[in-house]
């Protein structure tokens, strides 16, 4: 096998899931019903990043909610599948869209809904306090837990690996 570094060089595109990657898991409901998401803007600048330099970005989850389709929108993603009752369906949709491999793809979970991608995905990450199954099945596990920073974690280590982070595109992107 080889090494994770290796792997992370040959990532064309990411994908992730949002409860407990993007948040910490954490849900506060407003007295509207509308449920509210705490998120890492570390993360959603490494997120507008990868999409200005090219890499299609896609925001798999099973959660509702339209209050994050304009956050999402605004880091410029646009393939956003919420609501997802089967996470293979839209991961290969998107792979499909931008004629990717699976293997070409990153995907990053926390919970037992994303084992099926994660088996899939050429590269299978994880924050630091995903469940444990997915931690036996991921390539790579962030030190860093979910909402705290493990979205920025593998986009910076890509962007890194291969020669994009701090270059002239990263100055003009806006943290959000």
């Amino acid at each position: 096998m080889a090494n994770f570094k290796e792997d992370l060089r040959k990532v064309k595109a990411f994908a992730f899931d949002i409860d407990g990657v993007f948040t910490d898991g954490t849900l506060l409901i407003h007295p509207s019903g509308e449920m509210l998401r705490s998120q890492n803007t570390r993360d959603g600048y490494a997120v507008q990043l990868a999409v200005k330099l090219g890499f299609p970005v896609a925001i798999i989850s099973g959660g509702r909610g339209d209050s994050m389709i304009p956050r999402f929108k605004s880091l410029g993603v646009t393939d956003i599948y919420l609501g997802s009752h089967d996470k293979l369906d839209d991961f290969t949709d998107f792979c499909f869209k931008y004629d990717l491999q699976p293997d070409d793809v990153l995907y990053m979970g926390d919970d037992i809904p994303d084992i099926c991608v994660l088996q899939k995905a050429g590269m299978a990450t994880c924050p630091a306090d995903a469940v444990t199954e997915v931690k036996e099945i991921s390539r790579y596990i962030s030190d860093k837990p979910g909402g705290k920073g493990c979205v920025r974690d593998v986009i910076e280590q890509v962007l890194r690996l291969n020669g994009k982070w701090l270059n002239d595109a990263t100055k003009n992107v806006q943290s959000l």
